[in-house]
């Protein structure tokens, strides 16, 4: 008896109405772009399919695109005369997590619909319910208000439509949340809508302050009746939720590039040595700006390593055993935030960060080798010559 009992449990569960969902992946790309620096901004990496597919003139013009989905919406009765059709589709600006697959940070973004449409397959031609002498007549006496291509308030009007004998293609602007009505004049046997097509828009984190990668998230909408997408309690959708995939990549550029000969740095004096050779006139300065140029689009931290005299000082050396100290300073070119003549010390096993406020493509900025003061009135006396070498090394990580 306790067997027979399981059995018709799981029968059950066997013979349950399924739910169906619709899964769209939406695709977007941040590359810096010499020619734009300053536009920061996720370009879409969606191909347009559905209306923009068929009409991109009229969604160019509308600063639209728009993905088609297979959500078919089945009417489950006669559509008796001033029943209507209403069509409701998620325009406030909804929030989901994206997270870096390799860091596991996580970035918010908000996404709305801004259009929707779809094409109407009636069970009888127009002409045949109303009576009307052509196809185009027949569309415009079976609604209220004309054809579908006109929608209605708070609907707004996006371009072209198409009909045929029982068919009519739409699409409209949803600048508001609410539904947009269309009531039948005659009674209608039965109406589909073969799919659903969306337009939508995203506001994203300012990718400068993304690291690189893909990010992935979703957000899911309930399809229904009283749910997210809906058009009215006669019409049946084909599938009970529509999941939008999200992924996100960034493609930072962090390039450093030192012109030709550029890794040897000879410090001197402003003028040279000659002041000091022939009048023994010392140099307040000892030092040499060795330019560097850099592009980024990405936050960065820098540091140096070398043979240490202190955290702030590299030792130079000489082959005959003398010892003198030298300091690091770097200079950023415009694009980061910091004034013009800016210069950050280094210093050994200490991380400085960079975040770029636009795209930096290919511009100069210096590291600064300079001998502090105290070493010059140490090492130039009267009859002291010598030459020193070291190595010091600048350490860019994109990382921050």
């Amino acid at each position: 008896m306790k067997k027979y009992m399981c059995w018709l449990g799981l029968l059950a569960v066997l013979f349950a109405s399924p739910a169906y969902a619709v899964n769209q992946e939406i695709r977007a790309l941040f590359r810096p772009d010499p020619a734009q620096p300053n536009k920061n901004v996720f370009v879409n990496q969606t191909p347009n399919s559905g209306y923009c597919a068929e009409y991109p003139g009229e969604c160019a013009s509308n600063g639209m695109f728009s993905i088609q989905l297979p959500l078919r919406f089945t009417s489950s009765r006669p559509l008796n005369l001033g029943a209507g059709v209403y069509i409701l589709v998620p325009v406030s600006w909804r929030s989901l997590t994206v997270t870096n697959v390799e860091t596991l940070k996580t970035e918010t973004v908000e996404v709305r619909f801004v259009g929707v449409g779809s094409k109407y397959i009636l069970s009888h031609t127009a002409a045949s319910l109303t009576g009307a002498a052509n196809d185009r007549e027949a569309h415009q006496k079976l609604w209220v208000g004309s054809s579908w291509n006109y929608a209605p308030a708070p609907c707004q009007y996006s371009g072209v439509g198409a009909f045929g004998a029982d068919t009519y293609r739409f699409f409209w602007k949803t600048p508001q949340h609410a539904h947009c009505g269309k009531q039948n004049y005659v009674t209608i046997p039965g109406i589909t809508f073969e799919n659903l097509d969306f337009a939508y828009e995203l506001r994203t984190p300012n990718p400068l302050g993304m690291r690189n990668g893909l990010y992935k998230g979703s957000l899911t909408y309930s399809v229904a009746h009283g749910g997210d997408i809906d058009l009215g309690p006669a019409l049946v959708p084909s599938d009970s939720s529509l999941t939008l995939d999200f992924v996100l990549e960034v493609q930072h550029t962090l390039k450093v590039e030192l012109p030709p000969g550029g890794n040897r740095v000879v410090l001197e004096p402003a003028g040279g040595w000659q002041p000091w050779i022939e009048g023994g006139r010392k140099p307040d300065r000892i030092y040499r700006a060795a330019p560097f140029y850099i592009s980024a689009s990405t936050p960065f931290k820098v540091s140096m390593l070398c043979d240490a005299a202190s955290s702030s000082r590299c030792n130079l050396r000489s082959p005959s055993g003398n010892v003198t100290q030298v300091g690091v300073k770097i200079r950023m070119p415009p694009g980061f935030g910091l004034p013009d003549d800016y210069e950050q010390p280094l210093a050994l096993h200490a991380w400085f960060n960079y975040w770029p406020s636009q795209y930096v493509d290919r511009q100069e900025g210096a590291v600064i080798f300079e001998m502090p003061k105290d070493v010059i009135d140490k090492l130039l006396v009267p009859g002291f010559s010598d030459t020193f070498y070291g190595d010091i090394t600048i350490i860019w990580d994109s990382e921050a």
